[in-house]
């Protein structure tokens, strides 16, 4: 009974902060792209200053990740993601083709729901806040039940900010009562436009089957590449800071390793240098039953945590200046646990010889989980990073940089976001950094450039190529109607 209260309450929530956030964003669908940019502005400048204590709350409510960490990526989520959009045209007039006589014209789609992971709950809820009303949507979040507190905590500073700035109150808000019959309530909506959906496989399917526009993430199985021809030194410094960034939580940090066998022994060394720590196959075996459930799942107690959390629930020893623990593989498959995603402190290591047999491996890794999303390489063999790009069934290709902060805009020029697209062969329906482009829909008004052609135009003398008589008038009728007409208005004015 006590269960059934707490749906039908989240249920009811669900509901009234849908409406809510219709009525907001109709009275906000009529504000000026000045109007729209200072509530955005202030929403970032909040979300900014509040960045350590919002990043410190998210780490002591999921127990994932580092508290330091987080508070940079909140900074990518709120001022990164800001400076970002913030020359973004998206009210009235966009663009006029005056060559083509087209006028471009801004639209919002209406209400967004937005679900947000455990893994980046703060930093999602700020980047997804600003993209939606950047192009005057409403936003109506639904957070993970286990970062509901700093979620809510995020959105109440952000919806503040922006209403003290004049934003209507309820365009941005957030479930509080999370259950999964209230989120389907909010995401089958009457007022729902869209879906943004970051979280896991099961979650993001759910949201594409709830017949609205749905931006879902897929899974990441990063492989990052070093070549023959890298400059090993800062590959090693790099893939060890990326996969212990956070402890691994962002779906696009490396998750094994591919080494071209000539330089492979010296990779290893300078990754061992920077805290990288080798595991046996015995201490691996160990690993890979603390971070999956017998079905393969994530065991959720695993994601995010440090070598020396994960080396204690494996009944294992790692030293203390463990960083990373790397356990080297030969095979990638279903019965390999370590060759699938590990969203934690754990990489898998293969040794290939050649860039066309990393090639190889590193698509059967991304086969294994991460199609579309995301590989990365180090390299300066031209040639070999094309070959990359080319190839590569995914759509961010990352180039001697971290992936971690590479894939998501921090140390590239790609869109600052959280939500990643892996594209159609993803399961998705963007391969794009999802940014205000994404929730903006445009009208197009097209003067006519072409005129149409004869075919096209319905006959102007349908009647057997003859225009038809005109009905014979007989005046002697004609003059009688006029002579009784007048007589009658003579006889109402003397009357």
């Amino acid at each position: 009974m006590e269960q059934y209260d707490k749906d039908l309450q989240s249920i009811q929530e669900a509901r009234r902060l849908a409406e809510q956030a219709y009525r907001a964003q109709q009275e906000f669908f009529h504000f000026s792209q000045e109007q729209v940019d200072r509530i955005c502005e202030a929403m970032a400048d909040a979300a900014y200053r509040e960045s350590a204590r919002l990043a410190k709350m998210a780490v002591e409510e999921t127990s994932y990740g580092i508290p330091e960490h987080k508070t940079l990526k909140n900074h990518l989520g709120s001022k990164g993601t800001w400076e970002y959009i913030k020359n973004i045209k998206t009210v009235g007039v966009l663009r006029h083709d005056e060559a083509h006589k087209i006028i471009e014209i801004g639209a919002p789609m209406g209400v967004v729901v937005a679900l947000s992971p455990r893994t980046n709950p703060t930093s999602t809820v700020m980047h997804k806040t600003l993209v939606s009303v950047k192009a005057r949507n409403a936003i109506v979040h639904a957070p993970h039940p286990s970062a509901v507190h700093c979620a809510t905590e995020t959105i109440r500073v952000m919806a503040e900010a922006g209403e003290k700035a004049g934003m209507p109150k309820g365009l941005v808000s957030g479930m509080t009562h999370i259950s999964l019959p209230g989120t389907h309530e909010l995401m089958g909506h009457k007022h729902t436009s869209v879906i943004l959906a970051t979280g896991g496989s099961a979650m993001v399917k759910v949201a594409h089957s709830m017949g609205k526009p749905a931006y879902g993430v897929g899974p990441g199985n990063v492989p990052v590449y070093v070549d023959r021809s890298a400059d090993i030194k800062l590959a090693a410094k790099y893939i060890v800071s990326s996969k212990a960034f956070d402890n691994s939580v962002i779906c696009a940090t490396e998750q094994a390793v591919v080494a071209d066998k000539p330089i492979a022994a010296q990779l290893r060394r300078e990754m061992e240098a920077w805290g990288a720590y080798w595991v046996s196959k015995e201490q691996a075996d160990a690993l890979a039953k603390v971070l999956f459930r017998p079905n393969g799942a994530f065991n959720p107690d695993s994601v995010g945590q440090t070598p020396q959390t994960l080396a204690k629930m494996a009944g294992i020893s790692v030293p203390d200046s463990a960083r990373i623990l790397v356990a080297p593989l030969e095979r990638v498959g279903r019965d390999v646990p370590l060759s699938h995603e590990k969203l934690t402190t754990v990489l898998a290591w293969y040794e290939t010889d050649g860039w066309e047999a990393g090639c190889e491996r590193s698509i059967e890794l991304l086969n294994q989980g991460g199609r579309g999303h995301t590989v990365a390489l180090h390299a300066t063999d031209e040639n070999v990073i094309m070959a990359w790009g080319l190839e590569k069934p995914v759509f961010r290709i990352l180039v001697n940089t971290m992936s971690t902060l590479g894939s998501v805009g921090f140390t590239t020029d790609l869109a600052p976001s959280m939500t990643l697209g892996s594209g159609g062969i993803g399961g998705a329906i963007t391969g794009d950094n999802i940014t205000t482009t994404h929730l903006l829909n445009i009208k197009r008004l097209a003067y006519q450039t072409t005129p149409p052609p004869a075919a096209a135009l319905i006959d102007a003398h349908p009647h057997n190529g003859s225009t038809p008589a005109a009905p014979a008038v007989n005046t002697a009728d004609v003059e009688k109607v006029v002579r009784a007409v007048i007589e009658e208005v003579l006889r109402h004015t003397n009357g």
